[in-house]
C-alpha cells in the first residue's frame, strides 16, 4: 500500500501529464499567451516546472536527467515535456517512499554554502507545482479553453481510490 507521501506524488505527476495533454492541443499563440500575475507565457510556465522538478531530483537524489531544462532554455514541445516529467515524477514518487525529512542536505547554490532538512524541498516539489499548474489554468481559462479537472477528488476518482463519490456537497 502507498504512503500518504508516494499517493501525493502520484497525484502530482498525474496532474502534470493531465496539463500537458491539454497543452498539447494548443496553437503557438495558445501557448505564447500569459496573463497578468502568473509566471509568464505558458510554453515558459511548463518549462520552468519540469525543469524545476528535474532540479529537486538532483538535489535530493544526486540523479541528473540525461538533458536538464535550465532557467531560459527554448521550448523543446510538449512530447518531450512529457517524457522529461515522467522521468522526474516517477523518481519524486520513488524517493517519497524513503525519505527521511530529518536528513539535512548540504551543499552550495550559487556560491553560497547551505545546509536543510529533506523536508524543505520535498515539501515545495509539490508547492511549486502546484502553484505554476494554477498560473497555466488561468491562462487557459482567458482564452476559453476548457482546462483538466486535477483536484484531489478527480485524482482519487481516476486513480480508483474512490469507490464512490466522497466530494463533499
Amino acid at each position: 500500500m502507498a504512503t500518504v507521501f508516494e499517493e501525493l506524488y502520484r497525484h502530482n505527476l498525474w496532474a502534470n501529464l493531465c496539463l500537458l495533454d491539454v497543452c498539447e492541443k494548443l496553437s503557438d499563440d495558445q501557448l505564447d499567451a500569459n496573463a497578468p500575475g502568473t509566471y509568464g507565457r505558458i510554453r515558459d510556465t511548463l518549462v520552468h516546472l519540469v525543469g524545476a522538478e528535474q532540479y529537486y531530483v538532483a538535489l535530493l537524489t544526486g540523479e541528473h536527467p540525461e538533458r536538464q531544462l535550465r532557467p531560459g532554455d527554448a521550448f523543446p514541445g510538449i512530447v518531450d515535456l512529457r517524457e522529461r516529467a515522467g522521468w522526474s515524477g516517477e523518481r519524486l514518487i520513488a524517493l517519497a517512499e524513503r525519505v527521511d525529512p530529518h536528513q539535512t542536505l548540504r551543499g552550495t547554490r550559487q556560491g553560497r554554502a547551505y545546509a536543510m532538512p529533506v523536508a524543505v524541498p520535498v515539501i515545495q516539489a509539490i508547492n511549486h507545482a502546484t502553484e505554476h499548474r494554477a498560473h497555466v489554468i488561468t491562462i487557459l481559462s482567458q482564452l476559453g479553453v476548457s482546462w483538466p479537472e486535477i483536484d484531489g477528488w478527480q485524482y482519487g476518482e481516476e486513480a480508483g481510490l474512490i469507490k464512490h463519490d466522497a466530494r463533499p456537497s
